[in-house]
């Protein structure tokens, strides 16, 4: 899939009729789970995130595919109940200090069984859709042992005060962005309050490009302070304490162009916030979020196309949905490799493949004595190196990195060679 950038089986088999049907005897096999597939996602995550302050983001994206009244495909509702796909939550490891992605860790994905007859407001934080933000951590906390610290970072959605709760209790900060004006300890606001703020800094920070927004440069005026959130009154979080001790950091654009939306957000974190530059640094952590965005760009529509597949039935599409968001990951780190970093080569490729490439690599350093690979061999920046090689770029550190078209061309060359690499010890009769 990384290599082709396509989910389509028959695209990916290449016109071998026997190899698209094992393809889809794999997906339809009952020992391969979805749930199986998300495990092994961590797997190669493990070791990377060692002695890392690791930001823990995670949000959800609904993946669209096209369906008729008369074919369903045992797929449920998405978006306003219009559309038929499935939810796919993934939690993803980001280096807190240079934004190098480490992998993903867990993930929820599904599928809807029908709408429910019982409102959101008459049921237990286990019998809903939110519930995922906080068994999502609650699943990668193991894989998180050995890193210094672990952040979780989330959307307006993941403004949930089950979640600031739990944080303690997995022995990890959080910080996600204000969706509702909750009350505090005091009975007052807590927009009130952070209106009520002055102004402490003002700084000017680069936004990256979103599908409706290009980068720009953003003049943002900052203030903060701590608050004491009450617990809301619902009657299933009475388990909870009654207030939460947190900080709030509110950013706005100021001098914003005529018709640009003026950026705000209004951060929840514990972390303690004592100072204007501990504020920036919670603003410069949640502006990593965008990692996940570009996740799932690279997963539909400007990567793996994931949502053109045609795949029949809904237990099929949840496992390819998980298989991609792998290749997914694994495209993102390549790219980020390309111009160096500390990856590990195993979080992507294994012993052969490894192998296939240090053969490769001294292919490539034999025919330019002068040019030689600058990076260690048990880094990804290394295959990295090789994979553009192969797709044509001339590895000089003068010239332009290699750009995704050219690692996709690498990467096809190498998956033949690993292919015929793995051959090299059978006796031929």
């Amino acid at each position: 899939m990384v290599a082709s950038k396509t989910v389509c089986l028959r695209r990916l088999s290449r016109g071998d009729r026997a190899l698209e049907v094992r393809f889809n005897r794999f997906l339809g096999h009952d020992k391969v789970t979805a749930e199986r597939i998300i495990e092994s996602w961590g797997e190669g995550t493990v070791a990377a995130v060692g002695g890392r302050h690791v930001l823990a983001i995670q949000d959800t994206s609904e993946i669209h595919f096209n369906t008729t009244s008369q074919r369903r495909r045992g797929l449920g509702e998405i978006g306003k109940g219009n559309n038929y796909g499935v939810l796919l939550h993934p939690l993803l490891a980001v280096d807190a200090d240079d934004g190098t992605c480490l992998g993903l860790l867990s993930g929820q994905i599904w599928t809807r069984k029908g709408r429910r007859a019982t409102s959101h407001d008459d049921r237990e934080l286990s019998d809903k859709e939110s519930q995922r933000w906080i068994s999502t951590v609650v699943a990668a906390r193991p894989l998180l042992t050995k890193a210094a610290a672990v952040t979780v970072l989330g959307d307006r959605e993941s403004d949930i005060f089950a979640l600031y709760a739990s944080s303690a209790e997995q022995r990890v900060h959080v910080i996600a962005r204000s969706m509702h004006d909750r009350k505090l300890a005091d009975r007052n606001d807590l927009y009130e309050a952070s209106d009520a703020m002055a102004a402490v800094d003002r700084r000017a920070i680069e936004l990256p490009a979103r599908a409706a927004r290009p980068a720009r440069l953003a003049q943002l005026e900052l203030c903060f302070g701590a608050i004491e959130l009450a617990r809301p009154q619902s009657k299933f979080l009475r388990h909870l304490p009654k207030s939460l001790s947190l900080a709030v950091i509110d950013v706005r654009e100021i001098n914003a162009e005529t018709g640009v939306e003026p950026l705000h957000w209004r951060l929840l974190t514990s972390h303690e916030v004592t100072s204007v530059e501990d504020a920036w640094r919670i603003v410069q952590w949640y502006k990593q979020r965008w990692i996940i965005e570009q996740f799932f760009r690279v997963l539909k529509t400007q990567g793996l196309k994931l949502e053109d597949s045609q795949i029949g039935t809904a237990d099929r599409l949840l496992k390819l949905v998980a298989i991609a968001a792998k290749a997914a990951v694994i495209t993102i780190q390549l790219l980020q490799a390309r111009d160096g970093g500390q990856q590990p080569i195993l979080v992507a490729f294994n012993e052969n493949e490894i192998s296939t490439l240090a053969a490769l690599n001294q292919q490539l350093e034999a025919r330019s004595k002068r040019l030689k690979n600058p990076h260690p061999p048990d880094s990804l920046a290394w295959a990295a190196w090789i994979i553009g090689r192969l797709g044509g770029w001339d590895g000089y550190p003068s010239s332009k990195p290699p750009g995704p078209i050219t690692l996709k061309n690498g990467l096809e060359y190498f998956q033949a060679v690993a292919a015929g690499w793995s051959l090299r010890d059978m006796c031929m009769l």
